[in-house]
């Protein structure tokens, strides 16, 4: 869910609001009391809420690894062979 920067246009007061995308843009500012809030543009923020998708989700076994662990790389876990002279 985005946060989206707001400013007054007739006091200055800003705020951060965590709304939907969907959300109809905020008019009225709760420092001043009047209509006349407008959107800022910014780089939007977010946040993640709930159980997400992590790395380790839905595998199983010892595939369970994260990424750059390189001591559980299927080479360093498989026997290495070795060769015989006669």
């Amino acid at each position: 869910m985005p946060i989206y920067e707001y400013q007054c246009d007739d006091c200055g007061h800003e705020l951060e609001a965590l709304q939907k995308m969907s959300d109809d843009a905020l008019v009225d500012c709760p420092q001043c009391k009047q209509a006349s809030l407008t959107k800022k543009v910014s780089a939007a923020g977010f946040r993640l809420a709930g159980s997400g998708w992590y790395e380790t989700d839905f595998k199983s076994g010892n595939k369970k690894n994260l990424a750059g662990d390189s001591s559980s790389s299927s080479a360093a876990s498989a026997p290495a062979a070795t060769a015989k002279s006669d």
